[in-house]
């Protein structure tokens, strides 16, 4: 995958939002149409705006609330946007070890380099999980609908299993039902069960619907257990089950529509 950091120099040009004229009334927020095509996440494609290489009708982009439609000319770092494809999900068991980034300028492994030959599209990731962590990780080739998946307003189940070093305490546990302030970071409730004791060291499953940055370690090394392992199994309807470590497999279409409804692009004519 190419690397979309490429440093350009430009000076942000003037009055950017009156430079840009669209004759076509449908009009769309610019980072959202740049994650429609599969390119990046919304999230990403406003920090590529801010840098400067992104060009409507070839004037520099530096704004993000400028609408743009069909008939703009969109280009970041001076290449096309890719053509719209049908919307596709896959369920990916991440291994431990690698980042859930494009780029890592310590060029530590990432996700994104070893599933480029088994997927052979673009795809981002719905969310992340960071690099010691395990287990089911959503991608999909449309970054708006990889927006809506990790908003904490989708309501999503996420279930994690994890193994903590320490005696744990189910009075701790129970601390959690309404959620907790960690670090004045507020976190919502949290569902913990006790799985079993194995020595000093415990396994749990804990079920969140926020998912906020690396939240099941900071909670639970706030309560005095310190995580040693972490395997995500399932993510709002979908689960890892026999998905073996390293494996990705495309959702069928059928479940899509039944998942996530029809608003989503997918085509007809897919099983």
């Amino acid at each position: 995958m190419k690397n979309i950091y490429k440093k350009i120099n430009t000076k942000p040009s003037e009055n950017i939002n009156s430079e840009i004229v669209s004759s076509n009334t449908k009009t769309n927020r610019i980072a959202k149409v740049i994650a429609r095509s599969g390119l990046c996440s919304r999230r990403e494609a406003e920090r590529l705006i801010t840098k400067g290489v992104v060009k409507v009708n070839n004037k520099t982009l530096f704004e993000c609330g400028v609408n743009v439609s069909s008939k703009d000319q969109i280009k970041v770092n001076d290449q096309p946007l890719p053509k719209k494809a049908e919307t596709k999900l896959w369920l990916y068991h991440k291994q431990r070890g690698y980042l859930v980034t494009n780029y890592d300028p310590e060029n530590r492994p990432t996700i994104f380099d070893y599933l480029k030959e088994k997927l052979e599209t673009r795809f981002i990731s719905v969310g992340r999980l960071d690099m010691d962590s395990e287990g089911l990780l959503l991608l999909t080739n449309d970054g708006d609908l990889a927006r809506k998946l990790e908003l904490p307003s989708t309501g999503w189940l996420r279930k994690y299993r994890i193994r903590v070093h320490g005696y744990v305490i189910k009075k701790d546990l129970e601390l959690l039902k309404n959620g907790i302030t960690v670090d004045g970071i507020r976190y919502g409730k949290i569902d913990a069960k006790l799985d079993k004791q194995q020595g000093s060291n415990a396994w749990l499953t804990l079920g969140i619907r926020e998912g906020k940055n690396r939240e099941v370690r900071r909670v639970m090394s706030h309560l005095g257990y310190n995580v040693n392992r972490l395997i995500r199994v399932s993510f709002g309807p979908f689960q890892i089950k026999n998905l073996a470590s390293g494996e990705v497999e495309e959702v069928k279409n059928k479940i899509l529509r039944d998942q996530l409804g029809f608003s989503m692009p997918i085509n007809k004519n897919r099983r």
